[in-house]
């Protein structure tokens, strides 16, 4: 009944007559057929003015036919859009335009949601959604697109997602429509044969200006087929970008760019080939009748020269790479033979196998038929193809399906090392002992002799437990504190008392009268059968002996510490000068001097002697005379 409502909402817009307005019924009467009896979980399309259409049941993208040239006259197409049950519907409005008319009479777009009535638009050129995304309540969505007698407009493009991506784009999205850096959105599925240019390659990166999920594709992040969450950066461009051939789609040579777009790809390294094998290679003698064996050693991608080729005239050629161990295989390289020799492979088939007994053909996402690879375009070029999803295997069969010349081909497999992943353990149902209830009770319990442990009890008991725990375990902690800082301080205060001052000795120390000194002057002790010299007059010269001067009366001495030693030629000496030879008499006798003293005009020399124990005895040495009493 709905669509009813919204046949006639369309034909009242129609200003084409009865033909148009016949059109519309017999249209929606198609559309009604596709309903829950006939409608995939996806959806499905019906009309003459339908273009690319892929639609799934997550996300998928759709258009008018010729789009982006301009739409044919007189068409009509209905998409039913199916999203899972407990989801709702994102549409992304990626272009609309549709010749202008009084309220989009010639032309329109309208969204219709059977499940609650809701309609929205109609939408032509001069009324146009007023926001990029469109969020609805339903997980059933009716598009109806007509078209009459005009000149210009491109037509519709239009994008779905369900309600677990809030993040949709459209395919016409660029990456110059973003400032950040880093950049994360969802790409709908069906934007690789979408009108749009891509300048780069996965190696080196995209130019900004580049469709963003079309260069999705191309790098092999998401499959065309599913659509998917892409994340990429925006780096500092460079000064070219160069073509390749990857995924179905051929990207252009580019300039340089203030950006360019680099795709955050996981498990994308080249895996080591073990071992080759073939079912046959060629062994050819050339026009020189030199040998040249195409042996399968040579289909490594990093030899130089020739390839592998299979034997001429071979059939079900195929190539075989052993990995060694069971290896995450997320992409393959493909290039042709040499310079010399324009052999390659246009298109093969992949399978896999875990012991090379049995082999698994590479389906796709899809899962119903076996996927056909694009292969070379030429002999020198490297081509790439992305497995979605991975496959894990050890064994890599290659099979040629077409080929130029002859069956001639370098392979890389490109991935990364198996994630071990541990098993859950297998949930083994307990089994439920059977308990045995006795036929008879006892009238009395026998009591049996043991520790009772009274339940009202056990817990303060474990409470007491822990507080004793507790408080042995503060204790040590205490303990072993004070004893580290009594180790600390006592090692602080050896370190300060260890450097102790050096202080000199004094000259001359006189610690008994029986105790040993140094050389001196002063009058010596009195020894037995010693007399003093008879002196009259201070002018009486002795004859024999010496007379003593007495020591000055003792002084206080300061001790200094030691400093830096001085030099040799530095140290003073006290010792006496002798006089010149010949020299017997003298007029004078001088006094003592102070210890340290010397005469004017006489040198300081080394000597033994200490300083403050030399007497000055003149120029000459005197010989004193003694009388003996009378």
């Amino acid at each position: 009944m709905m669509m009813m409502m919204v046949v006639m909402m369309m034909m009242m817009r129609v200003g084409s007559g009865a033909t148009s307005g016949a059109l519309a019924l017999v249209l929606v009467r198609r559309c009604l057929l596709l309903g829950p009896l006939g409608l995939r979980s996806a959806g499905a399309q019906d009309g003459n003015g339908c273009g690319h259409t892929l639609l799934t049941p997550h996300s998928g993208t759709l258009s008018s036919k010729n789009y982006p040239g301009t739409y044919p006259n007189h068409t009509m197409c209905c998409w039913r859009l199916q999203a899972p049950a407990g989801t709702s519907l994102l549409l992304a409005f990626g272009d609309v335009d549709l010749e202008p008319s009084e309220h989009c009479a010639h032309s329109s777009l309208l969204l219709t949601d059977t499940q609650t009535g809701t309609a929205y638009g109609p939408y032509c050129r001069n009324s146009i959604p007023s926001a990029p995304l469109l969020v609805t309540n339903s997980s059933t969505v009716t598009v109806l697109f007509n078209t009459t007698s005009h000149r210009s407009g491109r037509g519709i493009l239009l994008s779905y997602a369900t309600s677990q991506h809030p993040d949709l784009v459209s395919c016409l999205v660029r990456g110059t429509h973003y400032t950040q850096e880093h950049i994360s959105v969802y790409c709908p599925a069906g934007c690789k044969d979408i009108h749009g240019d891509i300048w780069g390659n996965p190696s080196q990166g995209y130019r900004d200006t580049s469709v963003l999920c079309k260069a999705a594709v191309h790098a092999g992040v998401i499959a065309d087929e599913l659509g998917g969450q892409v994340t990429l950066s925006r780096e500092k461009g460079i000064t070219l970008y160069e073509s390749a051939f990857a995924n179905g789609l051929r990207s252009k040579r580019g300039s340089l760019s203030e950006k360019r777009l680099v795709f955050h790809k996981a498990c994308d390294n080249v895996l080591e080939v073990v071992a080759f094998n073939a079912s046959s290679w060629w062994h050819e003698v050339d026009v020189l009748g030199q040998d040249r064996a195409w042996v399968a050693e040579r289909a490594a991608l990093s030899t130089t020269g020739h390839s592998w080729a299979a034997e001429p005239g071979a059939k079900a050629a195929w190539l075989e790479l052993d990995l060694g161990t069971r290896r995450n295989v997320t992409g393959i390289i493909t290039k042709g033979s040499s310079e010399q020799h324009n052999y390659y492979v246009t298109s093969y088939h992949v399978s896999s196998s875990r012991d090379r007994k049995n082999w698994r053909p590479y389906r796709g996402s899809s899962g119903q038929e076996d996927k056909v690879f694009e292969g070379n375009a030429d002999s020198q070029g490297e081509v790439s193809n992305a497995f979605i999803p991975p496959i894990v295997a050890r064994y890599i069969r290659v099979t040629p399906q077409s080929w130029h010349q002859s069956v001639a081909l370098k392979v890389a497999l490109v991935g990364c090392q198996l994630a071990r992943v541990r098993a859950p353990r297998p949930n083994v149902p307990s089994v439920s002992k059977e308990v045995l209830e006795p036929t008879s009770r006892p009238d009395s319990c026998t009591p049996i002799s043991g520790i009772a442990l009274d339940p009202e009890k056990a817990g303060s008991t474990l409470l007491a437990m822990l507080l004793i725990g507790g408080f042995v375990l503060l204790c040590s902690c205490l303990l072993l504190l004070a004893f580290l800082c009594y180790k600390k301080r006592k090692s602080a205060a050896e370190l300060n008392c260890g450097i102790t001052k050096e202080y000199a000795e004094p000259d001359l120390v006189q610690v008994s009268p029986s105790s040993q000194t140094g050389p001196c002057t002063f009058k010596p002790l009195l020894e037995e059968g010693y007399t003093l010299p008879l002196v009259l007059s201070h002018y009486d010269i002795p004859g024999k002996h010496h007379e003593y001067a007495e020591p000055l009366p003792p002084e206080p001495e300061y001790a200094m510490p030691f400093s830096e030693p001085e030099p040799l030629g530095m140290h003073r000496s006290t010792c006496s000068i002798a006089g010149p030879a010949g020299c017997s008499l003298v007029q004078y006798q001088t006094p003592a001097l102070r210890p340290g003293e010397l005469p004017a005009g006489v040198e300081q020399t080394g000597s033994p002697c200490s300083e403050g124990s030399c007497a000055w005895p003149g120029r000459c040495p005197l010989a004193h005379v003694y009388h003996e009493a009378l």
